[in-house]
């Protein structure tokens, strides 16, 4: 398995790129997670992209149900302040 993709840090523009490109290849898209990765860039792998979505998913659910979203979006520096 690769190196800790939860841990693993996403730019604001990473970000951005993420979601356009989940945007570009929905769930029926041959590949989709590696077109995700190659639309990112910053070496991201198809696993990498896909546990970010996973993760954002769940984030989602939790915050549908009234319980915080986990603190795994830090990103390096974007400028932005809680």
């Amino acid at each position: 398995m690769a190196s800790s993709s939860v841990s693993s840090s996403w730019t604001a523009k990473q970000n951005k790129m993420f979601e356009n490109a989940l945007a570009v290849y929905d769930k029926d898209t041959p590949d989709r997670w590696h077109n995700v990765a190659r639309a990112v860039g910053g070496g991201k792998s198809a696993e990498e992209v896909k546990r970010h979505y996973e993760l954002l998913v769940e984030d989602i659910l939790r915050i549908e149900t009234g319980q915080p979203p986990r603190a795994h979006y830090r990103s390096s520096s974007s400028g932005r302040s809680g």
